[in-house]
């Protein structure tokens, strides 16, 4: 036997998980060890702070419900989730339009709407029409393109926050036409503080943050042959478009509302973006989107 100091007990570690079977499993979890070893000795980590950090990230598990995933806010707030997010456009055979994050608040399973209706069921605010197109990189149409939209209310807060889940609002389902055109109306949702009562949120006040996300709009995309989109528009006059704390804006995604000439739907103002789809490799699926709820019940099977 060989006493094992802050350095050998990560090579013992690597030796030890020499034979596992799935190959990417083995070198992300190899990858992990390495960097999670190394964290420990850069910051010289005691064990009451070991103790802290354990705990709070049992905080963060306990703090996930059926309608709240806090881990996926916990990777958003600290920059993960647009990492993983601008790697796996960097991976794309062709790039399409910008991707921004899923998100906490993403639901399967939203009603399928006509072209042109109202997604807020009681809207109190003024009406405005998105519409566009979604095409191939090359500007080919799309036809039948399935366009997931959802939202924050006028008083910034998701139907799963406002009615505990127990109905769907701020939420549509729509397909493209021959034309690859879509529109719908909606109001403009109001941006927002993530949830702060929790583990994640007080990680964000404890870092001096503001925790707020500026005005968007979420739509995850997708049509047969290519990569599913997961993106949103941001209203560029909102005061928090430079510093969203979940790092999920791109210059390309900023819009602004206006009056437009052509517009499907006159007598609104109107947003309008195009959005491109890249072709999926073969045998890739290009699914992004996932329903954060499908963790809880899974985790529960």
């Amino acid at each position: 036997m060989v006493d094992l100091d802050e350095f050998t007990v990560t090579n013992a570690a690597l030796e030890q998980m020499a034979n596992t079977a799935n190959p990417r499993l083995k070198q992300i979890m190899a990858a992990a060890v390495r960097h999670m070893h190394e964290f420990v000795r850069e910051v010289n980590l005691t064990p009451e702070e070991w103790i802290q950090g354990l705990q709070f990230l049992t905080a963060i598990g306990q703090a996930c419900t059926p309608i709240r995933q806090e881990f996926i806010l916990l990777s958003d707030v600290l920059g993960v989730s647009a990492v993983v997010n601008a790697l796996h456009d960097k991976k794309a055979k062709e790039l399409g339009s910008q991707s921004s994050l899923l998100g906490p608040f993403f639901r399967e399973g939203a009603p399928v709407m006509p072209m042109g209706a109202q997604i807020v069921e009681k809207p109190t605010e003024e009406e405005l029409v998105i519409h566009g197109t979604v095409s191939d990189t090359l500007g080919a149409p799309l036809a039948n393109a399935l366009i997931q939209v959802w939202q924050t209310s006028e008083r910034g807060l998701y139907d799963l926050q406002e009615r505990n889940g127990e109905s769907m609002d701020m939420r549509g389902n729509f397909r493209t036409g021959p034309d690859g055109r879509y529109h719908f109306r909606t109001l403009r949702p109001k941006g927002y503080s993530i949830p702060m009562d929790g583990p994640a949120g007080a990680l964000v006040q404890a870092q001096g943050r503001h925790g707020m996300r500026p005005s968007h709009v979420h739509m995850l995309i997708g049509a047969e042959g290519h990569r599913e989109l997961v993106t949103a528009l941001y209203f560029g006059d909102d005061d928090y478009i430079e510093s969203d704390t979940v790092f999920g804006v791109s210059q390309s995604l900023v819009v602004a509302v206006k009056d437009d000439p052509d517009s499907p739907m006159q007598g609104y103002r109107a947003v309008r973006y195009d959005f491109k789809l890249g072709k999926a490799d073969p045998g890739e699926s290009g699914r992004v989107g996932a329903d954060p709820t499908t963790f809880m019940n899974k985790a529960a099977e």
